[in-house]
C-alpha cells in the first residue's frame, strides 16, 4: 500500500517494514496495521503468549513544577483533569481525562508520578492540541516537554512478565499501574505495568536510538510476535476499553461513557478537593442526577460484524432510533461479533434487546455487560 511521504515515521519504522508489516496512515504517522501472520493470529497470540506493539506515535510529555515541588505539578494537573493526582504515590500511574467546560472529553491519558516530575502519555491524534492545552492553562507553573527522542512499545499477554524478566528480574515485583525507571538491554527505560488489551503487560518508553535493539531482543524470544494496529483495536474492544474519537470525544461526558470509576471520591461532590476541573458542574451534576444515555456493550447475533456508525433501534422495523454504535468488529477470542455504543439509560440494562441497521437490514443485538473478555491485570 502506498503511504504518503508526508507522514511521520516512528523510531521503529524500519524494523516494522523489515518484519513485513502492512503500513497505513494513522494519526499522521505511517503505522503497521498488521504483520504477515494477520490480525486474527496476532490477536490470539497476544491473548495466549505475548505481543509486541509499536505505539511510538503517542505523545510522551514531562510535567515538572517550576517551583521544584512535585506537589505543585500535581495540583496544576488537577485543574485540567477530574482525577486525584495529588494523592498519586511515587511509582504509580493513573488513567485520566482532559475535560472541556461543558463536560465533554478532550482526550484520555495516563499520568505517572516519577518523584520529581510527572510522565504523561496522550493519544497521537491529540498530542499537539494536548500540549497546547497544558501550556495555556498550567505553563505558568509547570515546565512542559514533549519527548521527541523516545519510542514507546507495549509488551502484552500472559507471557509478558516472563519475557521481560529475562532483561530485568525485578519486573515480577511490579503490579498493575506501577511505574519504574530501569535499564533494559543497556537502555534507560520507563516501564509501566499497564496496556490497552485487557491482558497483563507493560508499556515501555525507550530512547529512540536504542529502541530497535531492545525490540529485536524481545522478538528473538519464541513467545513474542509483532502486533499491528488491527489486532490492537480488536483486543481493546473485547476488553471494553474506549478509543478516543470513537467511543469518547468532546460530545461525551465521563458519566455517559461509564467512566465514573476514573473520578476518585476526593474530586467528587463532598470530597476534599471537590470539582475545580473544567466541566465540573456538568459532570458532578450527572453524578447526582444521572445522564440521559450510557455507553454499553452489544452482543451481536449471527456472524456479521456491526461497525460504527451503525444506528440502533428499539424495533426490528427500524421505526424508533435509540442510539448508535461507536466501535464494532469481530472478537476473535469469543469467535463472535462485538460492539459498543450509546443508548438511553432506560435501555442500558444487560439483556435489553435492540436492533442494529447494517446495509438496510436490522440485526438483533443484546445489551451486555463489559468487558467481553475478562482482564488479567496483576493487581
Amino acid at each position: 500500500m502506498d503511504v504518503s511521504s508526508d507522514l511521520k515515521k516512528t523510531p521503529l519504522h524500519d524494523l516494522n517494514v523489515s518484519l513485513g508489516a502492512r503500513m497505513v496512515p494513522f494519526a499522521g504517522y505511517e503505522m503497521p496495521v498488521q504483520f504477515p501472520a494477520g490480525v486474527m493470529k496476532e490477536h490470539l497470540h497476544t491473548r495466549t503468549a505475548a505481543g509486541l506493539f509499536d505505539v511510538s506515535h503517542m505523545g510522551q510529555v514531562i510535567v515538572r513544577a517550576r517551583s521544584g515541588d512535585n506537589a505543585d505539578a500535581a495540583l496544576a494537573l488537577e485543574r485540567l483533569v477530574p482525577v486525584d493526582v495529588a494523592g498519586l504515590p511515587e511509582g504509580r500511574q493513573r488513567y485520566a481525562l482532559f475535560t472541556a467546560g461543558d463536560g465533554g472529553i478532550l482526550d484520555d491519558l495516563m499520568i505517572a508520578n516519577l518523584g520529581d516530575h510527572f510522565f504523561v502519555v496522550v493519544n497521537a491524534a491529540c498530542k499537539d492540541a494536548d500540549l497546547a492545552h497544558l501550556e495555556k492553562h498550567i505553563g505558568d507553573t509547570c515546565e512542559l516537554t514533549m519527548l521527541t527522542d523516545r519510542a514507546l512499545i507495549a509488551l502484552q499477554g500472559p507471557h509478558a512478565q516472563s519475557v521481560l524478566a529475562e532483561l530485568w528480574a525485578d519486573i515480577a515485583g511490579m503490579r498493575f499501574m506501577d511505574v519504574r525507571a530501569c535499564d533494559l538491554h543497556d537502555a534507560d527505560c520507563i516501564v509501566s505495568r499497564s496496556g490497552y488489551t485487557g491482558e497483563d503487560g507493560f508499556e515501555i518508553s525507550i530512547p529512540a536510538d536504542r529502541a530497535e535493539k531492545v525490540c529485536r531482543h524481545l522478538l528473538d524470544h519464541p513467545d513474542v510476535m509483532p502486533i499491528g494496529l488491527g489486532a490492537r483495536d480488536s483486543l481493546r474492544l473485547e476488553a471494553g476499553l474506549c478509543l478516543y474519537g470513537n467511543d469518547i470525544d468532546t460530545t461525551t461526558t465521563p458519566v455517559e461513557a461509564a467512566l465514573e470509576w476514573a473520578i476518585q471520591k476526593v474530586r467528587r461532590t463532598g470530597g476534599e478537593r471537590e470539582g475545580g476541573f473544567p466541566g465540573a458542574e456538568a459532570i458532578l451534576g450527572q453524578f447526582a442526577s444521572g445522564a440521559a444515555r450510557r455507553r454499553v456493550g452489544l452482543k451481536v447475533e449471527g456472524k456479521a460484524p456491526v461497525r460504527p456508525p451503525a444506528r440502533l433501534y428499539a424495533d426490528a422495523e427500524g421505526k424508533t432510533e435509540v442510539g448508535h454504535v461507536t466501535s464494532g468488529g469481530f472478537g476473535p477470542s469469543i469467535e463472535a461479533p462485538v460492539a459498543m455504543g450509546y443508548v438511553p439509560v432506560a435501555l442500558a440494562a444487560p439483556g435489553t434487546p435492540l436492533f442494529a441497521e447494517v446495509r438496510g437490514k436490522y440485526l438483533p443485538v443484546t445489551v451486555t455487560a463489559l468487558p467481553f473478555v475478562a482482564n488479567t491485570f496483576k493487581r
